[in-house]
């Protein structure tokens, strides 16, 4: 391994540490309207640095190290990028410049972009860890087939973003990086497992950014950013190749089958952008069929059929959340929209135990033989109603129970069908509160979180992302509002399958009439 590929900790990785809660504080309105006035395009949106670059008022190299020195003033306290390529960014930038000069034109429509890579996303050349000491030293000699359509497009790959081990908890920490800080607050989780995605994101550490998706892990940590993503439409197949994804175990050609990748952006109109690069067939596919996703739907509000599904008994909101979705509701009405906040598409707690089987059915894949037997003899003999039970006999369910379980998720994909024949979008909480307080320290089971003073369930905050999940419908979180702590809210906007342009549409609209996010304190710096 060069210099490049493994660096050493001491040059690319960052110490996790806790921001003075007065570095955070201290940043306030003012700062904000200097962000949205600068000319720094690293803190600007995908669309203006790339923009910037077709005009030649700022080259690949330039911009490269203006990231790259940013990087060095926020990213020691904020621990989102665990591994820094800047030589080869810095080759990759010079080599996009060169071609523009000579030829005209660009490689693809990211020409020069410098951007951060998920750490479960293979990346040739460039350590790929998943958080997993196992893989600690792990350098792929090929892409994952999304970073491969990052590179055709013309991105520059400056680093990869920290995640929970294998991806596998719902804040950012793991024993070879350390833990990811929300740019909010040190104190509170940013989420996971794309945490450090989300983070980079907010704070202009990267342009775009890559999350994965199976129980919330883009979703969550960009509500607790105040970042917007998509997750995308998944089928048979996803609409964005898989393929390369950890986990699966490294050479791995089969993923999750509820598993999507979608963009992270920090707005709507740049997960437009980043869609029309990742939307695509796996490498085998291309030779006989292209995506063509329908266009969307959304040039107004006015006229829309919205859904509103403010809260649940079975996942009840805090107050500020139902507050945010109170005033969504109010404005949505004041733009002329057809609003339903009555009807609901499915039992929402039989939707969540339905999705649990399946995740549970699922994650049992790459167990380790003698661990799998372990667990189906302790299956066999646990009772039913017992607290593991649920867990056990879901992770080693037969194939006739898991096909059984795989009628039911079509039974309730037809139900989300026959819900949007009268209604274009779902609006919903994106989780039941802002931010919670970090974990990372506590052990798994006693963890929880509190809602207005109530002990919840830790894993109550994924509940309101996952009625899409088992189901494959494209849904975005987008930032809108804060707490009074300062904290970002958002909702999530839930559409019909392959209408993923269409819930960004409507995330687009809605920005221009709900209150706009905190900027984060990173992204002045």
């Amino acid at each position: 391994m060069n210099r490049r590929t493994l660096l050493t900790a001491a040059a690319t990785t960052v110490a996790a540490a806790s921001l003075p809660k007065a570095a955070f504080a201290a940043t306030g309105a003012a700062e904000a309207k200097d962000v949205m006035n600068s000319t720094a395009p690293y803190r600007s949106t995908a669309r203006a640095q790339l923009a910037a670059l077709r005009r030649g008022t700022i080259s690949a190299r330039a911009l490269v190290d203006q990231v790259l020195a940013h990087h060095a003033k926020v990213n020691p306290g904020l621990n989102a990028v665990v591994t820094l390529d800047a030589e080869g960014a810095r080759a990759a930038a010079d080599k996009a410049d060169a071609h523009r000069t000579k030829t005209g034109r660009t490689l693809g429509p990211l020409h020069g972009l410098p951007i951060t890579v998920k750490d479960a996303l293979e990346t040739r050349g460039m350590r790929t860890t998943c958080g997993s000491s196992d893989l600690s030293a792990h350098v792929p000699s090929t892409d994952a087939d999304v970073v491969a359509l990052l590179r055709d497009a013309g991105a520059i790959i400056v680093g990869k973003t920290n995640v929970p081990t294998m991806c596998q908890d719902i804040q950012t920490s793991n024993p070879i990086f350390g833990k990811t800080n929300n740019p909010y607050s040190p104190n509170h989780t940013a989420g996971g497992s794309s945490g450090g995605p989300s983070v980079a994101v907010a704070t202009g550490l990267s342009a775009l950014e890559v999350g994965s998706d199976l129980a919330g892990s883009l979703r969550l940590p960009a509500a607790y950013c105040g970042v917007y993503a998509l997750r995308t439409s998944r089928g048979a197949s996803p609409i964005v190749p898989t393929r390369g994804h950890i986990p699966r175990p490294p050479g791995w050609l089969t993923s999750s089958d509820m598993l999507t990748l979608g963009p992270i952006a920090r707005d709507a109109d740049d997960l437009d952008l980043l869609l029309d690069v990742l939307a695509a067939p796996a490498p085998a596919d291309r030779g006989a069929w292209r995506i063509d996703l329908p266009a969307a739907k959304a040039t107004s509000l006015r006229g829309l059929r919205i859904g509103v599904w403010a809260d649940d008994d079975f996942c009840r909101v805090d107050s500020a959340t139902r507050g945010l979705l109170d005033q969504v509701v109010q404005q949505v009405r004041r733009e002329g929209a057809t609003l339903d906040d009555s009807t609901r598409p499915v039992d929402f707690a039989a939707s969540n135990l339905l999705f649990e089987r399946l995740m549970y059915a699922t994650s049992s894949a790459t167990a380790a033989d003698d661990v799998f037997a372990g667990e189906v003899k302790a299956a066999d003999a646990v009772a039913e109603g017992a607290p593991s039970a649920h867990y056990l006999k879901s992770r080693t369910m037969r194939h006739r129970d898991w096909a059984r379980a795989n009628e039911d998720r079509q039974k309730l994909r037809a139900k989300w069908d026959d819900y949007f024949t009268k209604h274009d979008v779902l609006i919903t909480p994106a989780a039941p509160t802002a931010a919670v307080l970090d974990q990372t320290s506590v052990p798994a089971k006693d963890r929880y979180i509190s809602v207005d003073g109530d002990k919840r369930s830790f894993y109550d905050q994924t509940s309101w992302v996952n009625l899409a999940s088992p189901v494959g419908l494209p849904a975005v979180v987008m930032p809108t509002g804060q707490t009074r702590d300062g904290l970002p809210l958002a909702i999530q906007i839930i559409g019909p399958y392959l209408s993923d342009r269409t819930v960004i549409a409507v995330a687009k609209l809605l920005s221009r009439v709900l209150p706009s996010p905190p900027k984060a304190p990173a992204l002045t710096a």
